[in-house]
């Protein structure tokens, strides 16, 4: 089940699942990339450090060799001594501790950037399960650390054997020279030694560095069922948005219909299509539309235009274009000013009519509606010219 699991994840990891799994500790780490800058620290303040620890080991060495009557009867001589030496042991401790905390940790930047995270040290009991320990132990990144583990020590042996050879006669020379020159020459063959380590682990992490990123992308990689998982937590649920829209629509029907009894007229269809407009020369540069509807909706603001003596007229292109090139508190378009004007004029000569201030207008004239933006003219366009083609190429 684990072998198909991985063949199936094949997508590179999201940024949610590298964030995700950052907040949990998991970055990309290089054990011999940490390995080597903290011997190249170490081997840099020991270089640096060991002519002046020799010149002060010497100086304490010639000072805790010299005995007198005072210092063999008198304790507080000997405990002003040994304070003496452990000041001076930790100006050596110190800065070479320092300094390999500060490779050891640049070592993790380098590797997988700056994370702060407790969840590593969080207790895990499901560690303790021996069945995945086993599984552990034969993975492909426990078999990798031990492969590349034992050509480290290969190496490493290899060529500490090659340089033991070649420095003991010197090391056994040291027995016969002073002290002081045994100690220099002593410090300068443990600098050749961790001199010729560093080559070694500088090889090793020259190829872990990047051999660890890519087992970290390949250990990241996501199935498509994960990734389909993921783009539903962040979109969420279709079904849920769905029902939101639908309850957003809704809402946005009932305030649409609430503002048809404020309609100046409705234009129909005379069934398909129906556009409520509104027109104050107070506030509004143009008509407006309030509402609109085909079919159903359209037939119900008829009815409640009915119910509050809304004027409806019908005018089916303009009803169509208004539907197909507006939107709802939008205002009609420049191309249908004319035909809109047209329709607003003869609703109000309809009113004073019937307020018995003028006679009854004749019939609507005809409107000057574009047939590009009637959808019915324009497919009925669309429709000729491509016949004429066919016909043309016949």
């Amino acid at each position: 089940m684990s072998d198909q699991n991985s063949q199936d994840k094949q997508l590179p990891a999201s940024a949610k699942k590298l964030s995700k799994a950052r907040e949990d500790g998991q970055v990309v780490r290089s054990k011999d990339l940490g390995h080597f800058l903290v011997i190249m620290a170490a081997t840099a303040v020991l270089m640096g450090f060991t002519p002046v620890w020799m010149d002060k080991m010497q100086s304490l060495m010639n000072e805790a060799l010299r005995f007198d009557v005072r210092s063999v009867t008198s304790t507080d001589k000997m405990l002003d001594s040994l304070n003496l030496w452990s000041r001076e042991a930790l100006w050596m401790i110190v800065p070479f501790s320092l300094s390999i905390v500060l490779a050891s940790a640049s070592a993790s930047v380098m590797a997988g950037g700056w994370v702060m995270s407790f969840k590593v040290i969080s207790p895990n009991f499901g560690k303790l399960n021996p069945l995945a320990g086993i599984a552990n132990v034969f993975s492909k990144q426990q078999m990798i650390d031990a492969l590349k583990a034992s050509a480290m020590g290969l190496m490493l042996g290899t060529a500490g054997a090659v340089f033991l050879y070649k420095a003991w006669p010197g090391l056994v020379g040291l027995l016969a020279q002073p002290l002081p020159s045994a100690i220099h020459d002593l410090g300068v063959t443990l600098g050749q030694v961790l001199g010729s380590m560093l080559l070694v682990m500088a090889l090793f992490a020259v190829i872990d560095w990047p051999l660890q990123r890519f087992l970290f992308a390949e250990k990241m990689k996501m199935s498509h069922q994960e990734a389909k998982d993921e783009f539903k937590q962040q979109e969420g649920n279709t079904e849920v948005k769905g029902r939101i829209k639908a309850r957003m629509r809704e809402i946005s029907r009932k305030r649409m219909l609430a503002a048809v009894p404020t309609a100046d007229l409705v234009v129909m269809n005379p069934t398909h299509y129906a556009v409520a407009l509104k027109y104050d020369e107070a506030s509004m540069g143009a008509p407006r539309v309030i509402a609109k509807g085909v079919d159903l909706l359209a037939l119900k603001i008829r009815d409640i235009a009915t119910e509050n003596r809304v004027p409806v007229l019908e005018a089916p292109p303009l009803a169509r274009a208004l539907y197909a090139n507006t939107e709802i508190d939008m205002e009609v378009p420049v191309a249908l000013y004319s035909a809109v004007a047209q329709v607003m004029a003869y609703v109000f000569q309809l009113r004073n009519a019937m307020a018995g201030r003028s006679p009854l207008p004749g019939n609507l004239p005809d409107l000057d509606v574009p047939p590009e933006l009637d959808p019915h003219e324009s497919a009925k366009l669309k429709a000729r010219l491509a016949q004429e083609e066919l016909e043309t190429d016949a």
